[in-house]
């Protein structure tokens, strides 16, 4: 059986903070879906479909990731996707406290599916995708925080 990770997030946009987690994790799986949440209540940036061009692109020549959207709850999602590994990176303490509490109703929910920290690259721990998001709304350069195969102005409507 394929040991497969899905990594859940809005990915808007997708910075070099996730870019670095799948290719750190790319070694430990056989697969990795990287899962593009739809949110209606959220005022996204980027549209869904934009979100997911940017990764594929990022992760053209990679046959190991595949990039979808989902709905609902994550666990769902890994459950039809025979994913058995939610995989989550970790910037801080902060983070650790609500990934934490995540990952524990996430095993309540779904007891076979585990739940995988990465620690992100000391580089890129300030980096997040609501402040590149408000660099893009305020006109700045935000090429620095985000993979180089993704041209923000590509994007931009």
């Amino acid at each position: 059986m394929k040991k497969r990770a899905v990594f859940p997030g809005s990915f808007d946009p997708f910075t070099i903070g996730h870019e670095s987690i799948v290719k750190r994790a790319l070694p430990l799986f056989d697969e990795i879906i990287i899962a593009v949440g739809i949110n209606t209540q959220k005022n996204t940036l980027f549209s869904a479909g934009e979100r997911v061009r940017m990764i594929r692109d990022v992760f053209a020549s990679e046959e190991k990731v595949k990039v979808e959207t989902f709905t609902g709850l994550t666990v769902e999602f890994c459950r039809e996707k025979g994913a058995g590994y939610l995989l989550r990176g970790l910037r801080t303490s902060a983070d650790f406290e609500y990934e934490r509490a995540m990952g524990q109703m996430n095993k309540k929910l779904a007891p076979g599916i585990e739940t995988v920290f990465l620690l992100t690259s000391t580089e890129h721990t300030p980096i997040n995708s609501t402040i590149v998001r408000d660099i893009i709304k305020m006109g700045g350069d935000a090429s620095p925080f985000v993979p180089e195969s993704i041209n923000i102005k590509d994007y931009l409507h």
